[in-house]
């Protein structure tokens, strides 16, 4: 199957950056459709309700601009991540805003539905569906999903649990659809491994947190740069659903990153401690596996600069080996 048009053109590598909770807004989003690579926001983040609009009225503005500006190098289409789950209250509201705004890519959550897909096909969007294994995958296509987000071991924030090459194969020996690898990919050489197993792009998150267009804290970029791999955690103490996260915060938060409780945070009792607990996302930060190739922090230019530079170099490297 043929990409569709809206991700076969405009990118200068093939790269979808990942819907960070909280910390994306038009700011990183229009930084990363300009650098030449996908750029995500969910729509969550937008708080009120009512500023989704606005925010999606601003990257419009802004990328219409800049492909005025620079017709040779326009600017790579945005995506919009909707939370698909039954306890989402927002989900029609934020649907329709999509509509209205014609949003290109939907990045669908927590849930496949045939009735939001036909919406967000109603207008000629394209709808890709992030799972964590194969069943889900073969019930996000049979629900009219377009493409799959496989999300591999190693991925920051809530993850899954299998290998890359395991979940790559397994999609592909029936799928031949978009599909994008997230999991622990912070390098180019890691965006040209993505493709060689199968994909047709590489999901990045934690790299953009530690950029200047990121309205993450100083401090939460900074633990960005320090750590590695054997700094990142993985449990579903703080949301109940599997995730990666950041020892630091985690230490931060009053917790032992080595002993943590079995229970779900919701259902602890911190009003006899005499605390509320740590917010998952606000100050238990979500992470990858690959941020041991995180040095800087630095521009989203400089990062997709980067990243091309060294998928450039891999794929020579491999022409020279053959």
């Amino acid at each position: 199957m043929a990409l569709p048009e809206i991700l076969r053109s405009k990118l200068s590598l093939p790269v979808i950056a990942a819907p960070l909770f909280i910390l994306s807004d038009p700011k990183l989003v229009i930084a990363q459709c300009k650098a030449g690579v996908v750029g995500s926001f969910p729509a969550l983040n937008a708080r009120p309700a009512s500023q989704l609009d606005e925010w999606l009225h601003e990257i419009i503005e802004a990328l219409a601009a800049h492909d005025k500006v620079h017709p040779d190098q326009p600017s790579a289409p945005f995506a919009v991540n909707q939370i698909v789950h039954r306890t989402n209250e927002r989900l029609e509201h934020d649907l329709e805003a999509a509509a209205k705004r014609k949003v290109p890519l939907v990045i669908t959550s927590l849930g496949a539905r045939e009735d939001v897909n036909a919406a967000i096909h109603s207008y000629g969007g394209v709808v890709i569906h992030d799972v964590i294994n194969d069943a889900f995958a073969h019930k996000a296509i049979e629900k009219g999903a377009d493409g799959l987000i496989a999300v591999a071991a190693g991925a920051g924030g809530h993850a899954g649990r299998i290998s890359p090459f395991a979940l790559i194969q397994e999609i592909r020996s029936w799928f031949d659809g978009p599909l994008a690898l997230s999991g622990a990919i912070a390098t180019g050489g890691a965006v040209l491994a993505a493709r060689a197993i199968g994909a047709d792009f590489a999901y990045i998150g934690s790299p953009f947190i530690a950029t200047d267009e990121c309205r993450a804290s100083a401090e939460y970029k900074q633990a960005i740069v320090a750590g590695a791999s054997n700094d990142i955690v993985g449990t579903s103490l703080f949301t109940g659903v599997f995730g990666n996260y950041l020892k630091t915060s985690i230490l931060k938060g009053g917790f032992d990153p080595n002993s943590l409780p079995t229970d779900n945070l919701k259902t602890m009792n911190f009003e006899k401690a005499g605390a509320e607990g740590p917010k998952p996302w606000k100050d238990i930060w979500g992470s990858g596996q690959g941020i041991g190739a995180v040095k800087a922090v630095v521009s989203v230019a400089e990062l997709v600069s980067r990243l091309k530079r060294e998928y450039d170099a891999a794929s020579a490297r491999l022409v020279r080996s053959a």
